[in-house]
């Protein structure tokens, strides 16, 4: 029965337009994917040469004054990217994945990114991911708005009642064929992605195959209970699609704003307001209290007393550090409304499948805001290792030549989210069960069937 079922399905038209469709978008979101991986790398090999060639020039041109040059020498830390952020970019376009960093103050630097295109931004990346979300449930509409009514229209439902004992079977065998032939395309498309993007076969693969899988079971499941509805085709087709644009667009488009009136931003200003205010003021009070407070945070240096020079280095990094100690209310305050952004679109995305898949999707490639934040504080740390290391020569007044400025190469950091099975699935199936056991009881209701 289901050989006879392949063969009639995949002689219809639309069967093989729906193949075509998804096959060519995921091919062409592949290779934009590998686009995007060759110009991560190609600019993190750029940012490892200049670094080198920077240090080596300015090391080059100051040869006495270590304090004028650690105001020039920028040094990187990467946000390492794995293949697999091919399959779903996500905020990767939009943040910055390299650090370069001076020792000087460092609210001035921590958002600085590269300039985009802000049209090809707001259009965003056609990844797999993408393809997945919206147009993989499109071509299931296609395949399942008709199942039943076009039985109907075409008058051969009566007599398929009448020749088998169970009509349901029938139906149910045909939504196990469609899935299968979208599960066979999905599955298609992640092993060609294997050789043209180099991933890895791990844990993150399996759990992008099985976010993506679940959240093709959950359409096929609402397919299922508006097929049970028992209307017209017209009237199926309809249904499904207002619930594709209810799911996909406009429910994330009504939670998103919410969130970003529940939690809006206006420290993001104040921050820059504030460690730039903290910092040009100095220049006209007295070094005294500037150099107090930058003891207080850092007691260690208070053997270095206070210079009576109208200008010098300790001062003038201790104005740098003021800058971001002034601002660290505003900072912090910034930092925790990002983090609480982030918990309240995993809570309510635990409502809508399209936002939990695409949320867990990055959560997998290492693309979403959850990342970038640890990314930020770990450029913190990269940063304040930095200084730490570096202020205790300057202010001993230590000559360039003593330090070997050859270690100080482009820095990596991969730390990626742990993988909760249950968080990343558990939604998905129970709206698949929850859609599949209304469309059950539907058909339970209906004698034909």
């Amino acid at each position: 029965m289901y050989l006879l079922l392949f063969k009639n399905f995949i002689r219809s038209q639309s069967a093989y337009l729906g193949m075509l469709f998804l096959l060519l978008s995921g091919l062409v979101s592949i290779f934009v994917g590998r686009q995007f991986i060759n110009k991560q790398k190609a600019t993190i090999e750029h940012t490892a040469v200049y670094q080198r060639e920077h240090i080596q020039r300015y090391t080059g041109y100051i040869e006495k004054d270590l304090g004028l040059l650690l105001y020039y020498l920028k040094f990187g830390l990467v946000n390492e990217t794995d293949h697999l952020n091919a399959l779903s970019i996500g905020q990767r376009d939009v943040n910055p994945s390299i650090q370069n960093l001076t020792i000087r103050n460092l609210e001035g630097q921590k958002y600085d990114t590269d300039l985009q295109n802000p049209v090809s931004l707001l259009l965003g990346s056609l990844d797999l991911g993408f393809v997945i979300i919206f147009l993989f449930p499109l071509v299931i509409i296609s395949y399942c708005y008709n199942l039943l009514s076009e039985e109907k229209e075409e008058s051969t439902w009566i007599l398929l009642s009448v020749q088998s004992p169970s009509p349901f079977r029938i139906l149910y065998k045909k939504f196990v064929i469609r899935f299968a032939v979208i599960a066979g395309v999905l599955l298609f498309l992640i092993i060609l992605a294997v050789p043209l993007l180099d991933l890895s076969i791990n844990r993150a693969l399996v759990g992008f195959f099985l976010v993506s899988l679940f959240y093709i079971i959950v359409w096929f499941a609402i397919s299922f209970w508006v097929v049970s509805w028992n209307k017209s085709s017209r009237a199926g087709a309809a249904g499904l699609l207002c619930f594709w644009i209810v799911l996909t667009v406009i429910l994330p488009a009504v939670l998103n704003h919410f969130i970003l009136s529940q939690y809006p931003l206006p420290e993001a200003l104040d921050t820059a307001v504030e460690q730039r205010e903290a910092y040009h003021e100095k220049w006209d009070t007295d070094q005294k209290p500037t150099l107090e407070k930058f003891y207080k945070h850092y007691p260690q240096f208070r053997s270095y007393g206070f210079p009576k020079e109208s200008f010098n280095w300790l001062w003038y990094y201790a104005m740098q550090q003021m800058g971001d100690d002034e601002s660290k209310i505003q900072s912090d305050q910034l930092k925790a409304k990002l983090w609480k952004r982030e918990e309240m679109s995993r809570t309510l995305s635990y409502f809508v499948p399209g936002l939990h898949a695409q949320l867990q999707l990055n959560d997998l490639t290492g693309s979403g805001l959850a990342d970038q934040l640890r990314f930020t504080k770990a450029a913190e740390h990269f940063h304040e290792s930095k200084r730490l290391l570096f202020y205790p020569k300057i202010f001993a007044n230590e000559p360039t030549g003593s330090i070997n400025w050859k270690q100080f190469q482009l820095e990596y950091y991969n730390e990626k989210s742990k993988v909760n099975w249950l968080a990343m699935l558990g939604p998905l199936l129970l709206f698949s069960l929850l859609f599949y056991f209304m469309g059950s009881i539907n058909f339970r209701k209906q004698a034909a069937l």
